[in-house]
């Protein structure tokens, strides 16, 4: 594994970095973390906002078995009392995001689709509305580009508690009834899970949805 120096809370540490000597994220935008370069040092997990440059260079370093310290912030279990499983080998993965400036204002969505190393992203302007109706128009057309693999697992991660709350919790949607009843529909009978993430917290593929979206919105403000 390569680790780089950074700092974390004003403190020292190591950072888990991938080829691209960028720090490995999880959908959570959590990254591993060590205190020291030791056979056996006890592993953390920290939220990538929260970490500052550091001078040094990155190393490889073969820490042998690590110690996973306890998470203060771990993924809660579901309604039904279990955690969301990771994605399975042959799933479709998609990050959605809306934006809308002034709310209500010009629109955009952005999505970015992964597939067996296959990359498709949107950048799309949708008039003028709400930033609920672009969240949930960003899902929407993941959806409808992916309806041809409809029969694969699709993992939908979105960081609208809005639009969660409306398609898998039940909620009561006072307004947007039309679109919402269309999504429904479109999952009926598809094996879609679909995620909360943290937004603005490293993802790379949220922060890239979020950029998608912004650009489109701009493109009319």
């Amino acid at each position: 594994m390569r680790w780089a120096p950074h700092t974390l809370r004003g403190k020292s540490v190591y950072v888990r970095i991938n080829a691209d000597g960028q720090p490995v994220t999880d959908e959570r935008g959590l990254v591993d973390v060590v205190y020291k370069l030791a056979p056996g040092a006890k592993l953390y997990r920290a939220s990538a906002r929260n970490l500052g440059p550091a001078a040094g260079d990155a190393v490889e370093a073969d820490l042998g078995a690590l110690s996973r310290a306890p998470e203060r912030n771990a993924r809660k279990p579901s309604a039904a009392g279990n955690a969301i499983a990771p994605p399975p080998e042959d799933a479709v993965i998609a990050y959605t995001d809306g934006a809308c400036r002034q709310n209500p204002g010009p629109m955009g969505i952005g999505v970015v689709i992964s597939d067996a190393g296959e990359r498709r992203e949107i950048s799309e302007y949708l008039g003028h509305g709400t930033n609920n109706i672009a969240e949930l128009t960003a899902i929407a057309r993941a959806l409808e580009v992916t309806d041809e693999m409809r029969q694969r697992p699709l993992y939908l991660y979105t960081d609208s508690s809005y639009a969660i709350g409306v398609l898998s919790k039940g909620w009561k949607a006072k307004a947007n009834g039309e679109l919402i009843a269309t999504i429904r529909a479109a999952l009926e009978g598809r094996p879609v899970t679909l995620v909360k993430v943290a937004g603005h917290a490293g993802v790379p593929d949220n922060e890239r949805a979020d950029k998608l979206a912004t650009e489109a919105a701009d493109r009319r403000s």
